[in-house]
């Protein structure tokens, strides 16, 4: 992307950060603009990364868009700035149509939020498993996109366990194969990630897995990978799963749950086009329809535990800040041994 004033010659911009976070938007081909609902408010958001661990925004503030943008579009985006007087102008051509946005100051803004009972039922099999290669691939992401300064300590080593095939997208995909985008290259094992495994290991006592994971280390193939992969949902190498669980659910504690059918302000400026009547009637729609679930979860949790079953509740929740499709369910994960196997069956409330 182009940076320019209006005679050609380079500009210095203060917000050279987040000048580098829309660049990569820009080359990336995604540009999904979340415009005012009422003429007076003054601000553009531009969506960075939403996913269930943040919802980060760069914001156009004191900005105008004029031309055609369209939501839908799908193609090379090409973009230029320019800046004229006090104020700067970033023109992006969308295939043929174009559109150009007027702003004074360009700020990242973002709200991290706790994913550490965060769950997506999406494909059958160890679905704790993918759970867990799930909430570390996010974690990841919160590393790459937003930096280290976003994360714990230990976040940003739990983070390096989507560097760890046995574990990744590779053997324990949480959504099907024609929805992968790989954030690492596919069987290749970082040092940082065998480190770490190597240290959880350690901790949960499962000398078995450390002889394995050495072998890996000299010999870091799809075939040990798949070795290593085949343990984990062994119930001889149960502890070391339910550590990387804790783990990570104690690491996402720190961060804020996701409150529904408020009314706040800031949430409702990033709602559908409505009165504010409506949004505040439609929040407290939401809001019974959600404790409605949470209660229903509830008694047939301790239902199922007077059982005798071990039950852990995972939450499936829409964006807080952006509008999406996703409806908040609650997921029953109830555990169960088939053989050498631990596995779970899962019932959904919604």
């Amino acid at each position: 992307m182009k940076v320019k004033n209006n005679i050609e010659t380079e500009i210095t911009i203060p917000f050279k950060g987040e000048y580098e976070k829309l660049k990569l938007l820009i080359a990336q081909g995604v540009f999904e603009l979340v415009l005012p609902e009422t003429s007076d408010r003054e601000d553009i958001y531009l969506i960075y990364l939403m996913n269930d661990a943040v919802e980060s925004f760069l914001v156009f503030r004191q900005a105008r868009l004029t031309g055609t943008y369209e939501p839908e579009f799908e193609g090379e985006i090409r973009a230029d700035l320019e800046k004229k007087g006090n104020q700067y102008i970033l023109i992006v051509h969308q295939g043929d149509s174009v559109f150009t946005v007027f702003f004074r100051n360009l700020e990242l803004e973002t709200h991290l939020f706790n994913y550490g009972k965060t769950g997506h039922f999406w494909v059958k099999g160890y679905e704790y498993l993918r759970q867990l290669e799930y909430r570390i691939a996010i974690l990841r992401d919160k590393r790459e996109y937003l930096g280290k300064e976003f994360c714990t300590e230990e976040e940003e080593r739990l983070s390096y366990l989507a560097e760890f095939p046995p574990l990744n997208f590779c053997c324990y995909p949480a959504v099907s194969e024609k929805y992968i985008v790989p954030s690492y290259p596919k069987w290749k094992v970082s040092e940082e990630a065998l480190n770490e495994m190597m240290k959880l290991a350690e901790e949960a006592g499962d000398r078995s897995l450390i002889r394995w994971l050495k072998m890996y280390s000299y010999f870091p193939g799809r075939t040990v990978a798949r070795k290593i992969a085949r343990m984990l949902h062994r119930v001889k190498h149960t502890e070391i799963v339910d550590l990387i669980n804790r783990k990570i659910s104690d690491a996402a504690a720190v961060y804020q749950e996701r409150q529904f059918g408020t009314e706040n302000q800031d949430q409702e400026s990033f709602s559908a086009n409505k009165k504010e009547g409506g949004v505040q009637e439609e929040n407290t729609k939401e809001k019974i329809r959600i404790r409605s679930i949470q209660k229903r979860a509830e008694l047939r949790k301790k239902e199922l535990e007077s059982s005798g079953k071990q039950v852990d509740i995972l939450k499936e929740e829409p964006f807080l800040y952006a509008k999406d499709s996703v409806e908040y369910k609650i997921h029953l994960m109830i555990w169960k041994t088939e053989g050498r196997n631990r596995k779970v069956d899962v019932e959904t409330i919604q």
